[in-house]
């Protein structure tokens, strides 16, 4: 029986097995799957962490959180600015 009265210890693996592009696309496609508008869903999410903006359908609710937003954010920049060319 373990010790209730000690610091219990978890050690939690995160999963580097997906980009957060491709989680992006996952949550995307499963959106339009189950017939909601995705990118205000996605973007509510973003804005108030509400997870129940996204669906869990195809776990797509699990993986977008398994993502910190500020780096969803920092992915749809990149790609924007990629598309823009902004820099070149």
């Amino acid at each position: 029986m373990q010790d209730l009265g000690n610091t219990q210890y978890f050690k939690v693996e995160t999963d580097t097995s997906l980009k957060v592009g491709d989680v992006l696309e996952i949550v995307y496609k499963a959106m339009q799957e189950k017939g909601y508008n995705p990118i205000n869903q996605i973007v509510g999410y973003i804005m108030s962490g509400d997870p129940t903006y996204i669906t869990s359908h195809k776990n797509a609710r699990s993986l977008i959180m398994k993502v910190e937003r500020d780096e969803l954010v920092e992915e749809v920049l990149k790609y924007y600015a990629m598309v823009h060319k902004w820099g070149s």
